[in-house]
């Protein structure tokens, strides 16, 4: 058996792999990368939608205010007004400059609210996992599956495998049925992360001391990627999130595979992501 630094290891087993399926499909970011990525949950796809809505509705007020500038620079310009206006004031453009924004502030407003409201719903869940931020890991407790709770490191520059995307592949993914509604529990153990998923619409602070909630709900099975954005210290590139989406019957095989190869552990007296003892982190973040 072989036994990794974390909270909980995972030990090598000889049956197959119930994820391996998924890595066909890889939603990561890439070079340039410009947009949202590809939304791979219904509630990234709200997201995906409202920010397109407001662009163009700010596009055309950049547009309207750009083109009446221009007009008020040639039709008022000083060579052909030797006279300057003396109208302090006009009714009915401050009515107007009053209510058309008033209008456009509404057309935002409601679907933002709505997208409020359906982000914040994390009510009847399938499945719920606790999601604990560590200098610099996370950690992974199902909550539905007792005794099944792990950590998850990245993969360090010089042990990357062929398939294994540099920085953000990790050595024990969050691995989650598609099709269901995942709702997360996210806390820290020392410092402020930030768990981010932007494929799937999650980003929640982990807060020492507090819980904060949020949920998903994977459209696709694949391989999903993210990361702390919060900077939580000298590792803080070092914290990818990496979670394999898979049918429903095969995330119950993992389930199963998983409690049958995972062993309990303490917790790591040198992480795989620092170069220091772990006596020595908060130090070195002061």
């Amino acid at each position: 058996m072989l036994v990794l630094f974390g909270h909980v290891a995972l030990a090598q087993a000889a049956a197959p792999d119930p994820t391996a399926a998924v890595n066909s499909y890889v939603d990561a970011p890439f070079n340039w990368e410009l947009w949202f990525p590809v939304a791979g949950s219904p509630m990234q796809a709200q997201i995906d939608w409202l920010m397109q809505y407001v662009l163009w509705i700010m596009a055309g007020v950049v547009g309207f205010v750009g083109i009446l500038m221009l007009y008020v620079i040639i039709r008022f310009r000083a060579s052909r007004n030797l006279k300057p206006s003396q109208v302090t004031h006009n009714t009915l453009i401050e009515v107007i400059w009053i209510v058309l924004p008033v209008l456009i502030l509404a057309v935002i407003i409601v679907p933002s609210i709505d997208l409020i409201y359906y982000e914040a719903d994390d009510s009847n869940p399938y499945m719920t996992v606790t999601v604990t931020g560590h200098q610099w890991y996370w950690e992974y407790n199902y909550n539905s599956v007792p005794g099944l709770d792990y950590t998850s490191y990245m993969v360090p520059d010089d042990q990357i495998k062929p398939g294994q995307l540099r920085r953000l592949s990790v050595d024990h993914p969050m691995v989650l049925p598609v099709g269901e509604k995942i709702r997360f529990v996210i806390t820290s153990g020392d410092v402020l992360h930030g768990f981010y998923l932007p494929s799937l619409g999650v980003q929640k602070y982990a807060i020492p001391g507090t819980t904060l909630t949020s949920w998903t709900t994977i459209t696709k099975p694949g391989t999903y990627f993210g990361q702390c954005n919060q900077i939580c210290g000298l590792d803080h590139d070092a914290m990818p999130i990496e979670i394999k989406a898979v049918p429903l019957a095969d995330y119950i095989a993992w389930t199963k595979t998983a409690l049958a190869t995972y062993t309990d552990n303490t917790v790591p007296a040198a992480p795989l992501s620092s170069p220091m003892p772990r006596n020595q982190l908060a130090d070195a973040t002061r």
